[in-house]
């Protein structure tokens, strides 16, 4: 018998069939050991010693792979055919090595197929080799580097940064080129200029449009004319003058198709054509690479998705120029097949590019036995490879000058287009743009040197030039590919670490930097430049290329890294808080402290008047500050309209009104996490913040009093007799009930939803299978807590009512109606319940532990958790974000 391993259940069975009984399948379930999340994993001064750990459930499927071994002769190691599954292999053979006797007198063999069908799986099986030793060390290497990196710059970020979560080898570089490319736009300097434009029409009557290219003998480019007067003194001569055509040329353009899919071009084509992530990409990619069942058997339906390769098998451009004759004609096929190269940096062409299993299976024939995402992705895969093999697009380009005369002055005029003569390629399959050019695309009418032509009207436009746009994920990852940063494999993950750190939001598809993020991108390049250089990252990554091409040694590049990253390390910890600030405010000035358009210092204090602001790091994370605080308390949030939150009056507060209910008055405000309207000024009053999309200069008294109307009861849930509440949280606008959450489309729905609706959106959430969050409903709000801020909040749980402040739960007395609970009882609750945490045993937190981040950084973060374990059973609890400043 023989025993085979892979990575996924859904392969397992897959390639049980094909092989028969002689074989048993089973699968590791990806990874089956890490480095703990802990510090001392990775030593440096034992020669880069590396300390694995087998979780539980790894544990139990090493022991079922022990146990099946014990009947096999051969142990058949047949993981993905790249890095990551080189080093799966390894790590199971290196977990059967220390079971002794486990794999004494048995054959080791390794095995890899480029795809999940029966044929590539036997023609793997009769070319077995060795595991490949420099690919494993290249992975070791990687996985080193990400561990001290993460686990050595994190813990120094958290005590210099608060409310940084975590730095990453490739994290980091990826966020410092959403952040430069930001920079550039707030920097940006409109440039005017004009476009001239001539309507004109040739003897036949047939009109066109022609550009001014030339003005009293200098040939004028885009950004010529750059006033009005120009431009007008221009239009004034053109509207006098007579037209000629003294040139006319036609040109033949031939457009080459693309090649086939790589993983960054897959992900950037996903993302323009079908709009998903790089991450949602990868994820169907490899629904479709396992496969799926097409007439009683389940095959793969894609190649391996995580290659940089552009070549096909030979076998695969026969099989698409087959389908090009049949489904398009001879005339599309070209004479010889096409063969591509890669231009990305660092590229390793040793795997196929991206393409169907089968060509013979078009998208029509396989779409009813898949998922819409997987019909869309497979389709989409299948074209490109088929069009890559296709004739190219043939064009005719058309040029024509044209000389405008006037009272002994000239000026020359051109007018282009460009014809499809012959569409080849581009019947099945046009590439995407994120930005589009304006190619000339318009037919020109019959025109012939000589030509005189009419005026039909003349045009001056005002325009400006415009930034760079913000990065997509698709322009993203083809920015990293090209400067040679990260891996195929990992720029999904890089792009979802940065997400769930919260260091970029998506606007619009647009990737915009987040303030926290651009305070850790500052700090890194102030204190950290050589390491998040572009050219130092793809640097490493060449090392890392030399090491799995067995031209380097792998601990001896960890050495070179290491040595000078560990001094500055130990010289960043020496650094003042103070230095931090200073080197921050001179950073992010521009951004931070905005020109305010009249003259005025821009670090002024718009309250005091005498005292700068500066940045400030808080517990809760950034703001702005005065300097002559206590006296001055104006804080602003990061990125918060300076001038507008000024302009609410002294100290910050402009009165709206009074509130028809209660007769209190109800302000306008600014505090350190934003703008913020409060009802009254006695004891602790009701705030609330301003919602995302609602401005200062939008807030009315209307409009502050439905703010702080919420929670709004909607009704009674006809099921339960349950109340029904719309609110507005942390991830926007929701109703509740009973403990279920499910979100609404805007804020405005908070205040007009109806039962019928609330009742409608909770259960599609249910269908949907979304669960219920496991804190329940709040029963009612007592307000904020009165020394540390904070909203208490009344519940109803599984054990009885109770009183909540953040993380601190507090059980009511027996037979205390939680109707009747008020502010003071809940304070002293809180307060005892606090004051009698069990403290964390310190043996258990770890001395620097750090959130590894980042695509290739995938230590997880149970180290920081388990460092402020301590904290948190203060007497004094970190309070949660409040809903107001």
């Amino acid at each position: 018998m023989n025993l085979v391993i892979v990575e996924s259940p859904a392969k397992a069975k897959t390639i049980n069939k094909y092989l028969g009984r002689d074989y048993t399948v089973l699968a590791s379930y990806g990874h089956i050991r890490d480095l703990p999340a802990k510090d001392g994993s990775v030593l440096p001064d034992s020669d880069f010693a590396m300390s694995w750990e087998v979780d539980g459930k790894s544990g139990k499927r090493m022991a079922d792979i022990a146990a099946a071994l014990k009947d096999a002769d051969k142990l058949i190691l047949a993981t993905d055919p790249d890095r990551e599954g080189e080093a799966i292999s390894w790590h199971v053979l290196e977990v059967l090595g220390a079971k002794r006797g486990a794999l004494k007198g048995k054959t080791i063999q390794r095995v890899v197929f480029n795809a999940i069908t029966k044929q590539a799986v036997l023609d793997a099986m009769a070319k077995p080799r060795d595991v490949d030793q420099p690919l494993v060390e290249a992975y070791l290497a990687r996985r080193a580097l990400d561990y001290l990196v993460g686990f050595t710059l994190s813990p120094v970020l958290w005590r210099k940064l608060p409310g940084a979560r975590s730095a990453g080898r490739v994290q980091s570089v990826a966020l410092r080129l959403v952040c430069d490319r930001e920079n550039e736009i707030e920097t940006f300097k409109p440039q005017e200029y004009w476009s001239l434009i001539a309507r004109l029409a040739n003897p036949a009557g047939d009109e066109f449009e022609a550009r001014l290219s030339e003005w009293k003998g200098k040939k004028m480019s885009r950004l010529d004319v750059a006033d009005g007067v120009t431009a007008n003194e221009i239009r004034a001569f053109l509207n006098s003058a007579t037209f000629a055509v003294t040139d006319a040329e036609q040109k033949p353009q031939k457009r080459h198709p693309f090649a086939p899919f790589t993983t960054s071009t897959l992900q950037q084509e996903a993302s323009r054509k079908l709009g998903f992530s790089a991450q949602r990409t990868m994820q169907v990619a490899q629904r479709l690479y396992e496969g799926a069942d097409i007439g009683g058997e389940t095959v793969g339906l894609i190649t391996y998705m995580r290659t940089d390769g552009v070549q096909i098998a030979p076998e695969a451009v026969n099989a698409a120029r087959r389908v090009i004759a049949q489904e398009y004609g001879e005339r599309y096929l070209p004479e010889k097949p096409r063969f591509y190269s890669t231009k990305a940096k660092n590229a390793q062409e040793a795997h196929e590019a991206i393409r169907p299993t089968d060509l013979a299976r078009l998208p029509n024939t396989v779409a009813r036995h898949l998922e819409a995402d997987e019909a869309r992705l497979y389709e989409l895969i299948w074209k490109r490879t088929i069009a890559s093999q296709m004739q190219s697009a043939d064009f005719e380009r058309t040029t024509v000058d044209i000389t405008a005369k006037s009272g002994g002055t000239a000026a020359g005029l051109r007018a282009t287009g460009s014809v499809l003569k012959f569409d080849g390629f581009l019947a099945l399959y046009q590439e995407s743009r994120d930005d589009e050019e304006d190619e000339d695309g318009s037919r020109l009418p019959p025109l012939v040197v000589g030509d005189v032509l009419a005026r039909k009207s003349v045009s001056a436009s005002q325009h400006f030039t415009e930034p760079p746009p913000r990065y997509t994920e698709a322009t993203l990852v083809k920015k990293m590919e090209e400067l040679g940063i990260g891996r195929p494999s990992t720029y999904a993950a890089t792009l979802a670490t940065l997400r769930d750190r919260d260091y970029v939001s998506i606007d619009k598809k647009r990737l915009v930097p987040s303030d926290k993020g651009r305070i850790v991108t500052a700090f890194l390049e102030s204190f950290f430049t050589r390491y998040v250089e572009y050219d130092f990252t793809a640097s490493l990554e060449e090392d890392l290329d030399r090491i799995s091409a067995g031209e380097a040694e792998w601990r001896e590049v960890l050495r070179r890294f290491w040595t000078d990253f560990n001094t500055r390390i130990g010289e960043v910890k020496e650094l003042r808080v103070a230095d931090v600030i200073d080197a921050l405010n001179e950073d992010l000035a521009a951004h931070i402290f905005p020109d305010r358009g009249d003259g005025s210092d821009p670090r002024s204090c718009p309250t005091c008047g005498t005292g700068r602001l500066s940045l400030k790091l808080g517990r809760f994370g950034s703001f702005i500050g005065c300097s002559n605080y206590p006296e001055c308390r104006y804080t602003r949030q990061l990125g918060g309209d300076g001038d507008a939150e000024a302009s609410l009056g002294e100290n910050g507060v402009k009165l709206l009104g009074t509130d028809p209910e209660t007769g209190l008055d109800v302000t306008l405000r600014s505090g350190r996490f934003g703008p913020y309207v409060q009802l009254g000024e006695e004891g602790k009053p009701k705030r609330a913040s301003l919602p995302k999309g609602w401005t200062v200069e939008s807030i009315d008294l209307e409009r502050a009093c439905r703010l702080l109307s919420l929670p709004r009861v909607v009704g009674n849930h006809p099921e339960t007799g349950k109340p029904i509440e719309a609110n507005i949280g942390r991830y926007g606008p929701y109703v509740s009930h009973d403990g279920a959450y499910a979100n609404l489309s805007s804020v405005d729905e908070v205040f007009d939803v109806g039962l019928n609706r609330a009742v409608a959106v909770l259960a599609e959430k249910k269908e949907r299978g979304g669960r219920a969050r496991a804190t329940p409903a709040a029963l009612k709000s007592l307000g904020e807590h009165p020394a540390s801020g904070g909203e208490i909040t009344v519940r109803d749980g599984r054990y009885g009512p109770y009183v909540s402040w953040g993380k601190v739960n507090a059980t009511l007395p027996r037979g205390k109606d939680p109707q009747t609970v008020t502010l003071e009882e809940a304070v002293a609750l809180i307060a005892d319940k606090a004051g009698k945490a069990p403290k964390a045993k310190p043996a258990k937190a770890p001395k620097a532990g750090a959130k590894a981040a980042g695509g290739d950084e995938k230590a997880t973060s149970k180290a920081k958790s388990a460092a402020g374990t301590a904290k948190k059973a203060a007497t004094k609890p970190k309070a949660p974000k409040a809903k107001s400043a």
